[in-house]
């Protein structure tokens, strides 16, 4: 049996108040010192890093299911596109949304010298993780067949979607775990070795789900219930390796399972900045759909020209949260030490450093679009519409970096409801504009592609604003 350990207002993780003196504070350890410390750039740029080898990872691992799959039919391939959509909600709710929430409430919570609180952090986020993988595969195992129906599959592709959602959603914990967990030692400042983990988790998928799809070696073959069970199974080894990390010693936050008394406010702490977090992955996807729906009024090749240049967008948001992995630790590790200006000065720069990344992408294929376009079609109508998408939106990409970094800046400031209307604001406004330039003014594509990128703009100055707003009251109180 574990002894308690003790918080810094005197009370026990298992919610018993001590009799006994406050024990002295921890020295603070090296790693939230050089968050709290370090120059501003060089360690931000280090810890993105390996943040941005997570995205590099999870892109590799959906190319590769694909190819695996593939060589089962075009039935095959068409029922796990039906399911893969609900898998990946898991692990943007896990990693961008829930998890978000406790790396930020965590490095809060390290950065004001309370080890206690980020050690009971890190319990109720394992018990997050328990109780929302049980909640999303008691719902979607049994109504599996039905949401599958409604999304156009029958027959064969049904079957197939089935096969691979049964096993997939039953080991949605395995999904949880890893990126919560894995968020949890972000919230620290380490980024290297949550990056390790799920890189290894990812090669272990590669390897094991071929083999255990078509029968390799000693394994039998499974078909498509063995990618649901390479995905479960590796990404379970994975949460393990983090389960035993946070249980040694000299963990910076110490996972412990027994004794732990419940409070609900460590729940409303991390949520507080979770749900916002889902909620805006929501909208983020949401855009595309409404946008790539009007854009089908102009015809099919402009929706289909829209929806091919835009997709380049969801290499931009990866890239971002990449970097914004880093800029929420060292952005609530400071705000949470009250170090306010260095705090701001972080949000600041990270922003700019988000803006810089993603000017790059955009920049390139602003220069060179047929690149980009040609990797899905060789529709010339197609390729000229998208051509144009990128030269009038490509540009604008900074700010939707800019935008999207101080977004997570807020998630380490624990407050994120202004920036998550920000993203609102734009969906309405591109939306507005885009229906505007083609049925008000006349303007067609190019009128509609104006409007997509002043929505752009536009989120770019309001989470700019709210982030400043944020940062004003919050050093008021």
């Amino acid at each position: 049996m574990e002894a308690p350990r003790v918080h810094m207002n005197g009370e026990s993780a298992s919610g018993s108040v001590s009799t006994q003196p406050a024990a002295p504070a921890r020295p603070v350890a090296a790693r939230t010192r050089m968050l709290l410390e370090a120059p501003i750039l060089p360690a931000l740029l280090r810890l993105s890093s390996s943040s941005v080898l997570n995205v590099l990872a999870l892109a590799g691992m959906i190319t590769f299911d694909g190819l695996f799959i593939g060589k089962l039919g075009a039935d095959a391939l068409a029922g796990v596109s039906l399911a893969f959509p609900w898998v990946m909600l898991v692990q943007h709710i896990a990693a961008g949304g829930i998890g978000a929430g406790a790396a930020s409430a965590v490095a809060r919570a390290l950065g004001s010298g309370n080890r206690g609180h980020a050690d009971a952090l890190a319990s109720h986020t394992f018990a997050l993780g328990v109780i929302l993988a049980a909640i999303f595969s008691g719902l979607m195992i049994p109504a599996g067949p039905l949401v599958f129906q409604w999304m156009g599959g029958r027959g064969e592709v049904l079957a197939a979607a089935l096969a691979y959602a049964n096993v997939a959603f039953a080991g949605a914990i395995s999904i949880f775990m890893l990126n919560l967990l894995g968020n949890v030692v972000r919230g620290t400042g380490n980024m290297g070795m949550p990056a390790a983990v799920l890189v290894g988790a990812v090669l272990a998928h590669v390897a094991l789900s071929p083999a255990l799809i078509f029968g390799w070696g000693p394994f039998p073959a499974l078909g498509l219930a063995g990618a649901g069970w390479g995905l479960a199974i590796t990404f379970g080894a994975g949460s393990l390796v983090f389960v035993v990390y946070l249980r040694r010693r000299n963990s910076p936050v110490a996972l412990i399972l027994r004794g732990v008394r419940v409070q609900p406010e460590l729940f409303r702490e991390i949520l507080r900045v979770g749900v916002p977090a889902m909620v805006n992955s929501g909208i983020t996807n949401l855009s595309v759909v409404v946008l790539t729906g009007i854009a089908g009024h102009l015809g099919v090749e402009a929706a289909i020209g829209y929806a091919m240049g835009a997709r380049l967008e969801y290499i931009l948001i990866p890239l971002a949260v990449g970097i914004g992995f880093a800029i929420v630790a060292m952005v609530g590790t400071n705000w949470g030490a009250k170090q306010y200006e260095r705090a701001r000065r972080i949000a600041w720069i990270g922003g700019a450093t988000c803006a810089v990344a993603c000017a790059a992408v955009g920049g390139f294929f602003t220069i060179y679009p047929r690149l980009w376009m040609g990797l899905f079609t060789e529709d010339p109508e197609v390729i000229r519409i998208g051509v144009s998408y990128l030269h009038i939106v490509g540009p604008i990409y900074a700010l939707y970096g800019l935008g999207m970094g101080l977004y997570s800046s807020s998630q380490g400031l624990g407050r994120v409801f202004l920036p998550v209307l920000a993203n609102a604001a734009r969906l309405l406004a591109s939306a507005g504009g885009a229906l505007a330039a083609i049925y008000w003014f006349d303007a067609g594509a190019t009128g509609f592609f104006v409007a997509v990128a002043a929505g752009f703009a536009m989120y770019g100055a309001l989470t700019a604003i709210a982030l400043n707003h944020i940062c004003k009251s919050g050093e008021q109180r």
